[in-house]
């Protein structure tokens, strides 16, 4: 079961967020073949994804993960991960790219690396700034697999402040 942390704790807002800054998380996730097959079989059922005999014909040689199980594994690990101060989140406007660079295997163990690439203040919603974060998740073996660019939006501390310009 997931622990919360306190409300007593630390808050990170957007003026708290500098650009460069990189956050080694502390989740890691053992991928499970029961898992591949079972995200394969609700989301994307490929013969690569589900089938011994089928991924052996392939350029991935035996089953591996869906890259869209991958890109939620990722997800996961970050909404778990505990390394830091709690964010004054307040969700995501979506991804700016997202690329599969290596499959992922069942008995791989994965983990994640983000850095914050840019950030800005928003326009027309002046109680929130939008971070721009690169997300790089690994393997065991410190192969990157997967790499996306997420734009999460963030609280202000002091949103009547003046923009800069």
């Amino acid at each position: 079961m997931r622990r919360y942390r306190s409300i007593a704790c630390a808050m990170k807002y957007f003026e708290d967020i500098e650009v460069g800054e990189t956050r080694q998380l502390t989740s890691i996730k053992n991928v499970t073949r029961d898992e591949v097959i079972g995200f394969a079989l609700q989301f994307d059922p490929q013969p690569f994804h589900l089938d011994d005999e089928a991924a052996a014909k392939t350029h991935f040689g035996k089953i591996s993960a869906s890259g869209w199980h991958t890109a939620a594994m990722t997800m996961r690990m970050m909404v778990d991960d505990t390394s830091g101060e709690e964010t004054a989140g307040l969700g995501s406007p979506g991804l700016d790219s997202l690329r599969w660079a290596k499959p992922v295997y069942p008995e791989d163990t994965l983990r994640c690396e983000v850095e914050t690439v840019s950030k800005r203040r928003s326009k027309n919603r002046p109680e929130m700034g939008l971070v721009s974060n690169l997300v790089t998740t690994y393997n065991q073996h410190d192969d990157v697999v997967m790499t996306m660019e997420s734009i999460v939006m963030i609280a202000l501390r002091e949103p009547d402040s003046p923009m800069e310009e």
